[in-house]
């Protein structure tokens, strides 16, 4: 028989009791603790710094630092608003912050623009946010050193002009059909929206060969994912920006591995061109030493200039459509430059390279847009070894940050900076190391050559189809991480038909 022991209700109260407080210490803490050592580890980091003579300056809070007031100021399309206050309030030329992370010091004005640029590979080197990095895993944007150099000469070997200018036609017939299918027709569209089915779609087409429109909308919604999650904290938490941003990554490579696994097979039946795109040319084209990129550093380094090479652009090109339907007078003399070209060529003749170089004062219409309104507020470094710069220490492993708006604001470097004046670009242009919407150094983005392009082309054929005024005159633009107008920008058209 099985025998049954009854406790007494007091001793199981008791028991109960003892129970439920060891389960809330073990579950407590390991909190308290991590709370402690993370609190030490804060206080250790301030006296140890206390020790050194950084950039003044103020870290904010543990872990997030000023990241929401930094991406608050983005959101309401002035990052520069966070970059002149502490300028104002510590030094003009340097001050330290917290952002994502990471104790970052913020170098401003041409002097500290020609700094980083000047010392990549000396005292610094690129670096990125966490979530940057996750997301670009392999591509160039991880690379340094010599690894970085030969990724960047193998794709600049295709973006280069001189192989750029044999893809012109086809971009100009790419953007007529755009402007065909998406404008023509049309009393009013958003732009922001649309104008990024033309970036994308020449992205697609000189990087991968696809045509098909359907598969380049399925692609550029989750372009849209990605883009959303790039900057900010790496929380990889179902519902979060960042997660979503992998999911979408994921989804694009899967798309580029089996565009890539199929050329591979064409290429060896002769049945793609080793020069239609960039994909052949990247899985044709070794190093001095005979070495190939392996197909995931392709892919990765395709995902970042599908992403790079459009959405700058289809910022850009947002604004200058705002600005020439603020100022007539300026939409007037782009359209005369541009009928110019036009009427030195034959009925349905596309354009060529020279026709291009013709484009003097449209280009600098589109510099001053970029001066005015940067697609990207600026991009990072890290310090690779102790250095000083402006009197103060510099230590290893602190990241580093330039920002556009510092210098291209500048009533010193840019007089009246808030007013739209295209002559500033005529002549010897700025002051070096003043306009940086491209960066600078070894660093300075590859697609710029492409972009100049896709930019003029678009400009090309939208003047003589249409003018145009803004539905809201004075619609608000944020950083979200690109530049874009809150409400997508609106315009009403007017046919010309030149």
């Amino acid at each position: 028989m099985l025998s049954v022991v009854l406790w007494p209700s007091s001793i199981v109260k008791v028991l109960k009791t003892l129970y439920l407080m060891g389960v809330t210490i073990l579950v407590v803490l390991p909190a308290v603790l991590a709370f402690f050592v993370l609190c030490l580890h804060f206080i250790t980091k301030i006296v140890r710094l206390r020790n050194l003579h950084l950039p003044p300056g103020r870290l904010g809070w543990p872990i997030v630092g000023e990241t929401f007031e930094f991406m608050r100021t983005g959101l309401e399309g002035n990052v520069l608003r966070f970059i002149q206050e502490r300028m104002e309030k510590y030094d003009s030329g340097v001050f330290k912050t917290s952002l994502f992370g990471d104790p970052i010091i913020v170098f401003c004005g041409p002097a500290g623009n020609k700094f980083l640029f000047s010392n990549e590979n000396k005292n610094v080197q690129v670096w990125w946010p966490s979530s940057v990095r996750k997301l670009l895993r392999l591509s160039l944007v991880n690379k340094v050193g010599d690894e970085a150099k030969m990724v960047r000469r193998l794709l600049m070997s295709f973006l280069n002009a001189e192989t750029l200018r044999n893809y012109l036609p086809k971009m100009d017939s790419i953007a007529q059909r755009h402007i065909d299918t998406y404008w023509e027709g049309k009393e009013q569209v958003f732009v922001y929206p649309i104008v990024q089915l033309y970036t994308f779609e020449l992205a697609c087409c000189l990087f991968l060969s696809i045509e098909d429109s359907d598969h380049i909308s399925k692609l550029s919604l989750k372009f849209d994912e990605f883009l959303k999650g790039i900057i900010g904290f790496p929380l990889n938490i179902p519902g979060t920006r960042f997660h979503r941003a992998m999911k979408a990554a994921d989804v694009i490579r899967k798309e580029i591995k089996m565009i890539l696994k199929k050329r591979k097979v064409d290429l060896e039946e002769k049945r793609a061109s080793p020069t239609q795109d960039l994909l052949s040319h990247m899985l044709l084209t070794s190093d001095p030493s005979g070495r190939f990129i392996t197909e995931m550093e392709i892919i990765d380094n395709i995902l970042l200039l599908l992403f790079a090479g459009h959405d700058t652009s289809r910022s850009v090109l947002s604004s200058v459509m705002k600005c020439l339907g603020q100022l007539p007078q300026v939409y007037e003399h782009v359209l005369k430059e541009q009928l110019e070209i036009s009427q030195g060529k034959e009925v349905g003749q596309l354009l060529q390279w020279e026709d291009v170089q013709k484009m003097k004062y449209s280009w600098n219409v589109a510099s001053e847009v970029m001066r005015l309104y940067p697609p990207v507020s600026g991009a990072y470094r890290e310090a690779i070894k102790d250095f000083t710069y402006a009197d103060y220490n510099i230590p290893k492993g602190w990241k580093l940050h330039w920002n556009t708006g510092s210098s291209h604001k500048d009533p010193a470097l840019f007089s009246n900076p808030e007013t739209f004046d295209a002559s500033r670009f005529e002549g010897a242009g700025p002051t070096p190391f003043s306009y940086v919407p491209f960066g600078g150094g070894p660093r300075m983005c590859l697609g710029q050559e492409f972009a100049r392009l896709e930019i003029l082309v678009f400009m090309h054929n939208i003047v003589k189809r249409f003018k145009w005024d803004l539905v809201i005159p004075d619609e608000k633009f944020k950083y979200d991480p690109m530049l874009e107008p809150v409400k997508g920008l609106a315009i009403r058209l007017h046919p010309s038909h030149f």
